[in-house]
Parts: C-alpha cells; structure tokens; sequence
C-alpha cells in the first residue's frame, strides 16, 4: 500500500510540475496574449516574436537535455527549472520592456525544456526502478490539464486584473506549485541495480527513414505552434466569437489531458504509423475548423480536435524513439526535439509577420494546415518505406 502510495505521489508531483513550467510559464502566454495586445502595448509582430524566442529557450534547453547522462545533474536541472518558470513568469509582470519580456520568454522555454523532457526522464526512471509499469500517459496529462488551468485562470482573473496582475497572481499560484512539484519526487537513485533482467538492444532505423520522419515531425511543430499559441487570439477576431477564446483554449487542454492515453490505444490497434497519420489529418482538420466556418460550435470542435491530437503526436513519436533505442532513448529524442523545435521557432515569426499585414491570423492558420497536410503525406511515405523495408527483411 505505501508503495502504491508513493507512485502516486511522484505522478501527482510530476503532473503539478507539468501544470507550472507548461500551464503556467509557457501557455499562459496564449489566453494573455490578446489582452497584452489591448493593454500593455504589444503589436502583432512583437506577439509572434515572443513566441519564437519562447521556443528558442525550449529548443537550446532540449538540446542540453538530450547530452546529459548524469541523474543528478538532470535532478538538480529540473528543480532548478521549477524556480526559472515562478521567476519567468513574475518577470513578465513587471515590466513592459520587450528585451526584458523576451529575456523572460527564452528562460521560461528552458523551465519547459526541463519540465517535459528533465521531468519526465527522471519519473520514467523512478517507476522503473521501483518495478512499476510506464504510466507516463497520466504524467503527460499535466500538460493538457496546465493548459486548462493557464485559460480557465486568465478567464477568470480578467474580471479583477488587468495584465499585469494577472501575471503576477500567475507567479503566486506558480510558487504554490514548486513545493509538492519539488518534495514530492526523491532524489534520483544512480545505482546500476534494477528489478528487470530484460536485456534492451537498440534498433535503430535507417537514414532514409529517420530523416522523412525528422521532417514529418517538423510539419507537426509547425501545425503545432501557430493553434497552441494564437488561437485564443485568432477566435476573439472572429465575427461573433470574441468572447469565446478563452474558453477554447480551455477546451483544448481538457481534451489534451486524456489524449496520450487514447492514442496509445490506437496504436495498438491500428500501429503507430497508422495512428499518427489518424492524428495528423484530425489536426489538420481541428486547425481549419475556425476559420472555414464562423461559428461558436466550429471553433470548440476544431479546439477539441486540435487539443486531442497534438499531445498524442508528441506522445507517439517520442514512444516510437523509445523503442529503436531503449537504452539510449534520449539519442533519438533530441533529434526529433530539434526538429520539433525548428517549426516553432521559423512559424510563429512568420505568422505574427503575416497578421501584421494582413490584420488578421487566418493567413497563418492555411499556412499551419498545408504544412500538417505535407506531413501527412510523409507519414504515408512513411508506411510505404517500413512496408518495403519488412517485405524485404523477409
């Protein structure tokens, strides 16, 4: 039973953690974005321009993730992390310096960086060891669940604050957060010793199918990017919608929180290359929603879509890295994390450029939706290549 017990706090931990340098310190940018545009003075450009040095963090702190080896280097990185998202979010608060709000934005993309990748890497090692299943899917949770709370707070607090308290009652919430996020995950073990006798050898694709798939990947970081971070933005600017952006951006990370577990449910049914061109193409789809047709309706299901394929893309890529390297999953992983983040640092830029001229982010949503589109057609490429590569195994 305490064993049970303890499990159950370390993912609780790891979900609160996911909620603070996720929720908090990276997407509670989204739902304030419209109102920073309103009252702190912030144009378009500058919105896109944040998001882009938003993922530069992201990006150099998942590069430093996937060279480090040591368990507590990664440990201390990660708590550290906890502290940079209170910091970085309370920062945005008290300033209305761009230089300032962009020195912000890149330090909350490393607390993300050691959030998602430090975090998870150091509670998958602890089930591990502790001879418990991967229950990684109700880890990863954290991040749709930070997603909701980031719009449900925002929402809320918007009838009290104006921008600046808003960020400021974020940081408050945020350091509440740090202590379970922080206690309730023990010190990494570095013992050699675990329960599992099971010998792990890597296999890795080929180069050919590493790099198509490197490439659908950044198709999905840039459909990714341009929804996770305008949409509340792109939803207000639409006739008769302008009062539901929040509130679709807390549909989306609602409908997040569940995804990674059901998408790997149709993997199993379907295989994993299957499942992500399911996901690909309903993320399309959810991305198209709000601007194809104007209405409330429209804009919710293309926020449930959206938020029910995007985490379990991650999921599933990350899954299939996993398993050509068990032993060395990072290796993988931060290849496909650069990929990932190139997207999300290029589109973002090009999307706040494109709404400055044209006063709108509809140009921005079409040029998401043809990239997920050549994705999806190198995730079909993809099956082709592992049909051929199998039928001549045998």
């Amino acid at each position: 039973m305490g064993n049970q017990t303890e499990r159950l706090k370390v993912l609780a931990g790891g979900i609160i953690s996911l909620i603070l340098m996720l929720g908090i310190a990276r997407f509670a940018y989204t739902p304030l974005l419209p109102i920073m545009l309103e009252q702190a003075g912030l144009g378009l450009s500058q919105g896109g321009w944040l998001t882009a040095v938003n993922y530069l963090g992201y990006l150099s702190g998942a590069i430093t993730a996937s060279l480090i080896s040591d368990l507590v280097l990664k440990d201390r990185l990660y708590r550290i992390g906890l502290i940079v998202a209170v910091v970085s979010t309370l920062g945005m608060g008290l300033t209305e310096n761009i230089w300032l709000w962009s020195f912000y934005r890149f330090i909350a993309g490393l607390s993300s960086a050691a959030g998602l990748l430090l975090g998870s890497g150091l509670i998958l090692n602890w089930l591990i060891r502790h001879g418990h299943r991967s229950e990684l899917g109700i880890h990863f949770s954290g991040v749709g669940l930070g997603i909701a709370f980031g719009a449900i707070a925002v929402e809320l607090m918007s009838h009290y604050f104006d921008w600046r308290g808003q960020w400021l009652m974020l940081s408050l919430m945020g350091t509440l957060m740090v202590l379970p996020a922080w206690a309730w995950l023990p010190p990494p073990d570095t013992s050699q010793v675990t329960r599992s006798g099971k010998v792990m050898v890597d296999t890795p694709p080929s180069r050919r199918f590493l790099q198509l798939f490197m490439a659908a990947y950044f198709c999905a970081g840039a459909g990714y990017v341009v929804s996770a971070t305008f949409i509340v933005a792109i939803i207000d600017q639409l006739p008769g919608l302008n009062e539901l952006g929040a509130w679709s951006f807390f549909i989306l990370g609602m409908a997040a929180a569940p995804a990674c577990i059901l998408w790997d449910l149709v993997a199993r049914r379907t295989g994993d290359l299957n499942a992500l061109l399911i996901a690909f193409l309903l993320q399309t789809a959810g991305i198209l929603l709000p601007v194809v047709a104007h209405s409330p309706i429209m804009a919710m299901a293309g926020a449930l879509l959206f938020g029910g394929t995007f985490i379990g893309i991650v999921s599933l890529v990350l899954t299939m890295a996993g398993r050509y390297y068990p032993t060395r999953p990072a290796k993988m992983m931060g290849k496909m994390t650069i990929s990932y983040g190139i997207a999300q640092i290029v589109i973002p830029a090009i999307t706040g450029v494109l709404a400055e001229r044209s006063g709108s982010y509809s140009d921005g949503l079409y040029l998401a939706a043809g990239i997920m589109i050549i994705g999806s057609l190198l995730i079909a490429g993809l099956r082709l290549f592992e049909t051929k590569q199998n039928s001549a195994i045998l």
